[in-house]
C-alpha cells in the first residue's frame, strides 16, 4: 500500500523491493565490507602495560568483574535507578502507538510519522552533550523529566482526539497529522535529554580499568529497565479496558473475555468500550512517574556526589 499511494503511479501487488532482494544485496554488501576490511585494514600489535591499571580480560574473568562492580553500594543503588526509571512512561512509550492503529491511523502513516522527527533525532545528542559534560550531567534528566511524564497526557488527549477528526472514509487531515509530529517532536526533546544525560553519567562513573565490561553492565541494567516496563504495560491495558454488549436480544453486560465476545455476537450484539485502560493505565503510570522522582532524586543528588573511588573495583 505504502509504494502503490507514495511512489508509483500504476498501481502493483508486490513492493518495490523484496525481501528476496533485500536479503541478497545486503548479504552481498557485507561480505564484500568485511572482505576488504580483512585484506586492507592493518592493525599494530600493541602490549597493554599494567602500569595504567588496565588489563586484558577473557571471558570468565570479565563475568567475575562485573560481578565485582555489581558489588558497589554505589552502583547497585545506579542499577535500582535505571532500572525503575521508565516506570512513568510505560504507556506513552509502549501502548500509544497501538491505540493509534486501534483509532484507525494507518500503519504506514504512522511509520511515516517518524520522517520530519529524523533530523531532530540526529541533532538533539549534539545538542544536548553540551549541557552534560560536567560533573553532574543527571540534573539535565530531572529537568526533563517531568515534561516528559506530562506529555504523556497530551498523548492521552491526542489518542481520544483522533477518534473525533477521523473522516467517514477512514483518512485523517492534514492539520492532524502536522499536530501529532509536532507534539512527537516535542517528546522527543524530552528523551533524547533522559537518554543523553544517563549515558553521559554512566560514562563518567565507569571505571576505564575494566574497559567496556563497566559500561556494558550499566547498558544492559539500562535496557532491562526499558523493557519490563513496556511488557507489563501491554500485558495490563486489557485488565483496566470495560466494555459493554450493544444491541443483544439478550441482556448481556461485559465483553471482559474472549467466550463473552462470542456470545455477544451470536445474540447480533457488538462490544463497545466503556472504559478504556489505555487511559487509566496512563495516569497511573504518570503518578508513579512523579512519586519515582521525589525518591530518585534525592538518590541522583547523592550518586553524583560521590568520589571517583566510590565507583573503582580495581
Amino acid at each position: 500500500d505504502f509504494c502503490n499511494r507514495y511512489l508509483r503511479s500504476t498501481p502493483q501487488q508486490d513492493g518495490i523491493v523484496t525481501l528476496d532482494g533485500f536479503l541478497n544485496f545486503w548479504g552481498i554488501v557485507f561480505m564484500l565490507t568485511t572482505t576488504m576490511v580483512a585484506l586492507l585494514k592493518h592493525e599494530q600489535s600493541t602490549v597493554t602495560s599494567d602500569e595504567d591499571g588496565r588489563s586484558d580480560l577473557g571471558i570468565f574473568q570479565a563475568y567475575k568483574m562485573a560481578l565485582r562492580i555489581f558489588q558497589l553500594p554505589s552502583v547497585r543503588t545506579l542499577c535500582i535507578f535505571l532500572i525503575t526509571a521508565k516506570v512513568g512512561f510505560a504507556a506513552a512509550d509502549n501502548v500509544t502507538g497501538m491505540k493509534l492503529l486501534e483509532a484507525g491511523m494507518r500503519r504506514e502513516n504512522l511509520a511515516l510519522l517518524a520522517i520530519p522527527v529524523a533530523p531532530i533525532q540526529i541533532l538533539l545528542p549534539v545538542i544536548i552533550s553540551k549541557h552534560t559534560g560536567g560533573n553532574r550531567p543527571l540534573n539535565v534528566y530531572f529537568k526533563a523529566y517531568p515534561y516528559r511524564l506530562l506529555l504523556g497526557l497530551v498523548f492521552m488527549v491526542l489518542v481520544n482526539w483522533t477518534y473525533h477528526v477521523k473522516n467517514p472514509d477512514g483518512t485523517f487531515p492534514l492539520y492532524y497529522y502536522v499536530v501529532i509530529v509536532l507534539v512527537y517532536a516535542v517528546y522527543q526533546v524530552t528523551l533524547y535529554s533522559s537518554f543523553v544525560s544517563s549515558v553521559a553519567f554512566c560514562a563518567r562513573v565507569s571505571d576505564p580499568a575494566v574497559g567496556g565490561t563497566y559500561m556494558t553492565l550499566l547498558n544492559t541494567v539500562s535496557n532491562l529497565g526499558s523493557s519490563w516496563p513496556a511488557t507489563v504495560a501491554l500485558w495490563m491495558v486489557d485488565s483496566f479496558t470495560f466494555k459493554r454488549c450493544v444491541g443483544a436480544s439478550e441482556a448481556w453486560l461485559y465483553c471482559s473475555s474472549k467466550e463473552d465476545k462470542n456470545i455477544c455476537s451470536s445474540q447480533k450484539g457488538t462490544c463497545e468500550t466503556t472504559i478504556d485502560g489505555y487511559n487509566i493505565e496512563m495516569v497511573f503510570c504518570i503518578a508513579l512517574g512523579f512519586l519515582w522522582l521525589l525518591y530518585a532524586r534525592r538518590k541522583a543528588n547523592w550518586l553524583q556526589s560521590l568520589p571517583q573511588s566510590a565507583w573503582k573495583c580495581t
